[in-house]
């Protein structure tokens, strides 16, 4: 393929791609939903366009700011400045939750500071329509509890048994995730993690984890307890993402590359191999600026889940994050969730080039340099064919 072909291929790209961070356009409702694990190499789909970003903002102090409009803020989509709305009255929607909870490894060893914190978890709901559903991990991910609008969230977090040495963070979320795709599309949509920072035993990838939880309006809440340093797990260069296949023959005008930008190295040291997922990043983002931001939001997003999963998810859907110290610092931490939840501004964009893949997405204020703003920092874009399996 040669340099022209090369940007159609792109362009051709972009005119079917759509964004696939609302998911009330593909959401099946109903209260049934699934009871063993996705397949961790399953593909997620939507057709929508619009993309949901809650937001919270606060004085430096902590105090939460309610009096702005949608003209004080400015957002951009890779690097691309888009029109954004104010959702008015969000604070009356429903709210779908799902309690993930780790409860095998070093959760199982933390029972005794979250058994407690079933009325927290109720005050999170508020006094909106909800219902709640609690997920329990170790190796693999189960359902305790399916959704219901009254639950005794005390007694189940009481409940809970402790499980193998597994701490399958990515997994759990990824069936939570999952889970709450089964509920009706006005029902607002959040995961609170409680779980150790780093994953040990997950069978989805990093990428495929990325994609799971970016390409739905899902906003996550993580507490989290150190992982012990010998549970330290870095993940291979095959877990690195691998959702973007330019295909053989996507060529440039690289003269490091002789044969195109997707060619072979010749310069490469013998027994090196090169990352084809990072390698067609790296080509596309020379063909289309946008898709080089991309890239790195990606890389970002992989790196964070290596070294701290609840961080890392919290920061990508616009949630929050708590380092757990005692049983304490949860009891604060959850009253604090409690009165932001409630408390967000949600703008609404729809993207202006929603090329398939994840978008990183920056929120500021225009004026206002006092304010602290905390929001998701990306979305999945996807096409409306099935992508192939990673």
């Amino acid at each position: 393929m040669n340099f022209r072909s090369a940007i159609a291929f792109v362009c051709l790209s972009l005119a079917f791609a759509t964004v696939s961070a609302h998911a009330q356009a593909t959401i099946q409702t109903g209260n049934s939903p699934a009871t063993s694990p996705p397949s961790p190499s399953a593909v997620f789909t939507t057709s929508t366009t619009l993309v949901l970003v809650p937001a919270l903002v606060r004085t430096k102090s902590g105090e939460l700011v309610f009096t702005l409009k949608a003209d004080d803020f400015t957002l951009t989509d890779n690097g691309v400045e888009q029109k954004l709305f104010l959702e008015a009255d969000t604070d009356d929607q429903p709210l779908a939750l799902v309690v993930a909870v780790e409860s095998g490894g070093a959760g199982a060893r933390q029972f005794d500071k979250i058994s407690h914190i079933g009325p927290l978890i109720e005050a999170l709901v508020g006094n909106v329509g909800h219902r709640v559903a609690v997920v329990g991990f170790d190796s693999q991910p189960r359902l305790v509890q399916d959704f219901t609008p009254r639950m005794n969230i005390a007694d189940v977090m009481r409940g809970l048994t402790p499980g193998d040495n597994g701490a399958a963070i990515l997994d759990g979320l990824n069936y939570s995730v999952d889970l709450l795709r089964t509920q009706p599309p006005q029902f607002r949509r959040a995961v609170l993690l409680i779980s150790e920072t780093i994953d040990r035993g997950s069978h989805i990838k990093l990428d495929q984890a990325v994609r799971a939880i970016g390409d739905t309006n899902t906003v996550i809440y993580s507490l989290g307890f150190s992982s012990p340093k010998s549970d330290l797990r870095h993940y291979t260069s095959e877990e690195l993402p691998t959702s973007w296949n330019g295909g053989p023959g996507l060529t440039n005008r690289n003269p490091q590359h002789p044969g195109g930008c997707m060619a072979k190295d010749p310069n490469a040291r013998p027994g090196t191999s090169q990352n084809k997922a990072s390698q067609t990043y790296d080509c596309l983002g020379q063909l289309a600026p946008p898709l080089a931001v991309a890239r790195m939001a990606v890389s970002a997003a992989v790196e964070g889940m290596r070294r701290n999963a609840p961080e890392a998810v919290a920061r990508l859907t616009g949630g929050e994050f708590y380092a757990v110290d005692s049983r304490r610092s949860i009891e604060g931490d959850l009253m604090t969730l409690a009165n932001h939840i409630p408390n967000r501004y949600v703008l609404s964009f729809r993207p202006q080039s929603p090329a398939p893949g994840l978008h990183s997405i920056e929120l500021q204020l225009k004026s206002y340099s006092s304010l602290v703003v905390t929001a998701r920092t990306s979305y999945w874009a996807n096409s409306d064919s099935p992508a192939p399996n990673p």
